[in-house]
């Protein structure tokens, strides 16, 4: 459950928490149309609290809703600041931010017409999404009988909101069996993304992860790839079946809510040994430690607050 804080950043002011409300024929209740951001602010080894990657974050932000047409009526620098002050005035040294925009009331019907254009910004504490144990050892996974988006069917490269009803719908069907997490295929058959992360598998050193075409760029995913080069890691960005997968030496997923979390079965098959993996703990435990501000190389990659 998100635990209430003070304030919620509405149309360019502050509002109280139980005031941030919304008229119930807002256009993207009905239709789906909007727009969203997940990032992270995390609390430093030296006690600052730096947000992770937040220039990508907010580019991502405002080229999903330039996909959906939807114009945000504030600059990105605006959208910065107020993520960053949202954060402060609510007394958060670690924090989950979430960035939405959104379709106001007025016309109704498939064609918004001249609806205005809402954003707000919330921010709550959020530890680990799948679970600290998952983390840690590793979650079980089941291949959902949903598919994952075609690429002319919904905009993959958009976090538009309607796109996630496919994904609440995989995840409950595999949590309902008792399963942690969903991995979906695409419209051709190959594993394609989870539920709301990206999906790496390793082979005999290499590490491999579907290519963009019908997957959401990650940025995770994208920092992930970028420790694995650093290290010399050989990654590989191509489609690989169901199979394949089983028979991976290790696998984890990638997401700004998720981190990078172990798969230690798919399927009720086992990856590798059934437990994480060392290439695996290798790039967890450099990502844990350049969020927490111990990796001079990256810190580039963070904001201070």
């Amino acid at each position: 459950m998100v635990e209430k804080l003070e304030k919620i950043w509405m149309d360019g002011r502050f509002v109280d928490w139980d005031d941030a409300n919304i008229h119930i024929l807002t256009h993207t209740l009905h239709y789906g149309l909007g727009a969203f951001e997940g990032i992270r602010c995390y609390l430093c080894d030296d006690g600052s609290s730096a947000i992770f990657k937040l220039k990508e974050h907010v580019d991502r932000f405002f080229n999903s809703a330039h996909i959906g047409q939807i114009d945000i009526p504030f600059s990105k620098e605006e959208i910065t600041n107020a993520i960053i002050e949202t954060i402060k005035i609510n007394g958060l040294k670690e924090s989950y931010i979430r960035p939405i925009v959104f379709i106001g009331d007025g016309a109704m019907g498939i064609h918004p017409q001249d609806n205005p254009i809402r954003v707000a910004i919330a921010v709550w504490q959020w530890g680990a999404y799948l679970g600290d144990d998952g983390l840690k050892n590793g979650i079980r996974v089941k291949t959902s009988s949903f598919t994952r988006h075609h690429v002319n069917i919904m905009m993959t490269k958009a976090k538009i909101c309607g796109n996630y009803v496919n994904s609440v719908l995989a995840k409950r069907e595999v949590v309902q069996d008792g399963y942690d997490e969903a991995v979906i295929l695409d419209t051709e058959g190959y594993v394609c993304e989870a539920t709301g992360e990206n999906i790496f598998i390793t082979q005999k050193g290499d590490l491999k992860t579907p290519p963009l075409t019908s997957v959401l760029p990650g940025i995770t995913r994208e920092s992930v790839i970028s420790i694995a080069l650093d290290r010399g890691i050989r990654v590989i960005e191509e489609r690989f079946t169901r199979d394949e997968l089983y028979v991976a030496d290790e696998a984890f997923f990638t997401g700004t809510a998720a981190e990078i979390t172990p798969i230690r079965q798919v399927d009720n098959r086992s990856i590798g040994n059934g437990k994480p993996g060392e290439i695996t703990q290798t790039l967890q435990n450099i990502f844990f430690d350049i969020i927490r501000g111990k990796q001079e190389k990256y810190k580039k990659w963070l904001t201070y607050i």
